[in-house]
């Protein structure tokens, strides 16, 4: 099974433009960092990055896609590494663990993953954005489950815990010493405490 992430098909760029769309990352996130999402424009960014306006548009459509632009590519592959996961007999265990085992590096360093997450709480409309990808995360987890024989109360429970029980442990995870903790160790390590406090 595939534990990679799914990139975006990439369309070919002349020699002259290659590595512009990581230039604009990284230019928005130093420029969201430094005067907040709100305060920043699309003009900087590009300014930043050392490319044109009408680059940044080549690869976003606005400034919040910078942010989400590997989401729904993430959702796809997540979705996929369910269905064709060894089991589902405990589903809480399956969703965590395949959330857990994903390639997060693969989207970028963890340091750049950090101040991603840190523009994104500290917005309102960019929080709610987010929220409702988890959501939509959660939907598809159940209905995978459900596919897979899980009992229809059951499976939205397990989807919805276990994203939950992910994102506390992403949140310790982006916070850690890279060379101390990794995801899969603290999702089992949170899973154990979870359980620890239900009865029986």
């Amino acid at each position: 099974m595939s534990r990679c992430v799914i990139t975006r098909y990439r369309r070919p760029v002349p020699r002259w433009e290659q590595g512009s769309e990581e230039r604009l990352y990284a230019a928005a996130l130093q420029l969201f960092r430094e005067q907040g999402f709100e305060d920043t424009s699309v003009v900087e960014i590009a300014r930043r990055a050392r490319v044109t306006t009408r680059t940044f548009f080549r690869y976003f459509p606005d400034k919040r896609e910078v942010l989400f632009a590997d989401t729904d590519d993430v959702r796809a592959a997540l979705v996929q590494a369910l269905l064709e996961a060894p089991s589902v007999a405990d589903p809480l265990r399956a969703v965590v663990g395949e959330l857990a085992r994903h390639h997060w590096e693969g989207l970028a360093p963890r340091r750049s993953l950090r101040e991603r997450q840190s523009v994104i709480a500290a917005n309102p409309g960019l929080l709610e954005r987010d929220l409702v990808k988890q959501h939509t995360l959660a939907l598809e987890f159940a209905d995978v489950l459900v596919r897979r024989g899980v009992g229809r109360e059951l499976a939205p429970v397990a989807a919805r815990v276990g994203v939950q029980v992910f994102l506390t442990a992403y949140e310790r995870w982006l916070d850690a010493d890279e060379e101390v903790e990794d995801l899969v160790t603290i999702c089992d390590e949170l899973l154990a405490a979870l359980r620890a406090t239900l009865p029986g």
